[in-house]
């Protein structure tokens, strides 16, 4: 059954300028008790009741999870309500993106997207729903959009006014407080061969540390080390990322130990608009979580919210059972695999600023309202020509309660390749509570590690 409500929400577009202010009234904060969710998503579901009201999300487990496992799907009974093809793709072109569009055309007729009933299950703890009220009150952008002040914990702007605001609700939002973990990375060929890159993750989010003040982070968003465990040719290599909140003041610190070379080095290559290390030129490194830019490179247009096919609760991904041979193929993943739902989203276009250079003119962002993670973007070259199209595949993780991907892809359609991350088949679930401290991740820290 088609969905013929395009818009729930429509806003002109507009574009953010400097010294634009962000806190709003009190009166407009108190709509997240109200007709708003505390991040500010709207509580009630769509005229066409293909979208259902918010209810707190997945804060629950099922009751299919056992604590220390991998999250079970929820749903295992959803079977898909239609699928969107080659065939009729034209019929739910206004609720697809550019770049969905255009993966079903070229790759027609293996690539479809699988619809499933809509399941609004991104859920946080109280304390963050109280910071993001909290941060509607208090949190204005820094000149230029280089960084937020008056914030913390969570997204700053839950009832944001422009396209910079919505793209730092995605930066700046709740992902844990702390969490390690391993997945593999792939960049497989076009007749689908693949060399897995096993790498290991520690992230420790200053920001959002319970009871800590926006003075005693050290401008600091999060901390990140990753260690490649194989394969041997890159065993050995780690990475470690200061990332920044005023980017300005101290724009993003890494460093980089090579294996082999045993010296840690700053990596001024791991720059925005650069590829990604061992990416294959298939993603860059702000393309890592979707987007993870200095916001100052862009202009940003708000264009509103739209009802989207996205990809949501992804599951079937996420599960054990699902290997990387079962995921990877030619071209582009299983799509039997992956799940899209009707959701609103905020619509975000994004043009290079005149005399800065990066290998994207345009980028179109597409943000849950629930969570206010990307789910998807298209990137355009310097001709105005769509070249890239990434998606991020979610779940909620119940211990936290967060919603986060369990994969991401981009995929180059000139190459007709992609980048895969996120394959966990055979590694333990995502720790949540690592028992992280601050000075494990300085550079001196990490250089005696990597000697060991």
């Amino acid at each position: 059954m088609r969905n013929r409500l395009l818009v729930a929400i429509t806003l002109l577009p507009l574009m953010w300028h400097a010294g634009a202010q962000a806190k709003v009234s009190e009166g407009q904060a108190a709509r997240l008790d109200t007709d708003l969710t505390p991040v500010g998503a709207v509580r009630a579901g769509n005229e066409a009741g293909t979208i259902p009201a918010w209810t707190g999300g997945l804060s629950t487990p099922p009751s299919s999870y056992q604590e220390g496992e991998i999250e079970t799907d929820p749903f295992p009974d959803d079977k898909p309500l239609f699928v969107i093809n080659s065939q009729n793709v034209d019929e739910y072109k206004d609720n697809l993106t550019a770049g969905q569009i255009q993966m079903i055309k070229q790759y027609a007729p293996e690539y479809v997207l699988p619809v499933y009933k809509t399941r609004r299950t991104a859920a946080y703890p109280e304390r963050i729903y109280q910071s993001s009220k909290d941060n509607a009150r208090t949190a204005t952008l820094l000149e230029n959009g280089n960084g937020v002040k008056d914030a913390i914990a969570t997204s700053p702007f839950p009832i944001p006014e422009n396209g910079v605001e919505v793209i730092w609700n995605h930066i700046l939002r709740y992902r844990g407080n702390e969490v390690s973990f391993r997945s593999a990375f792939a960049t497989p060929t076009t007749d689908g061969s693949f060399v897995p890159v096993l790498t290991e993750y520690d992230y420790f989010f200053a920001y959002a540390e319970p009871g800590v003040k926006l003075k005693d982070i050290d401008n600091k968003i999060f901390y990140l080390k990753t260690r490649i465990m194989s394969p041997s040719s890159l065993a050995g290599t780690l990475n470690l990322v200061h990332e920044t909140l005023d980017q300005v003041r101290s724009p993003r610190l890494a460093w980089r130990y090579q294996a082999g070379e045993r010296r840690l080095r700053r990596s001024p290559n791991l720059a925005y608009g650069t590829d990604l290390p061992n990416s294959s030129s298939l993603r860059s490194v702000d393309q890592k979580d979707m987007y993870n830019g200095a916001p100052n490179q862009y202009e940003w247009k708000l264009l509103g919210k739209r009802e989207m096919y996205v990809p949501y609760n992804a599951y079937k991904l996420h599960e054990p059972s699902a290997t990387a041979d079962d995921i990877i193929q030619a071209r582009h993943i299983n799509q039997s695999l992956t799940r899209y739902e009707l959701h609103r989203v905020w619509v975000i276009e994004a043009n290079l600023r005149t005399g800065l250079n990066h290998i994207f003119s345009r980028r179109v962002f597409y943000i849950d309202e629930d969570s206010w993670a990307i789910l998807a973007s298209d990137e355009y070259d310097d001709d105005g020509n769509l070249w890239r199209v990434s998606e991020g595949h979610n779940i909620s993780y119940y211990t936290v309660p967060t919603f986060w991907t369990t994969i991401e892809l981009t995929y180059d359609l000139k190459q007709e390749r992609y980048y895969i991350d996120g394959l966990d088949d055979g590694q333990e679930p995502y720790d949540f509570n690592p028992g992280f401290r601050g000075n494990e991740f300085t550079a001196s820290a990490v250089r005696r590690s990597a000697r060991r």
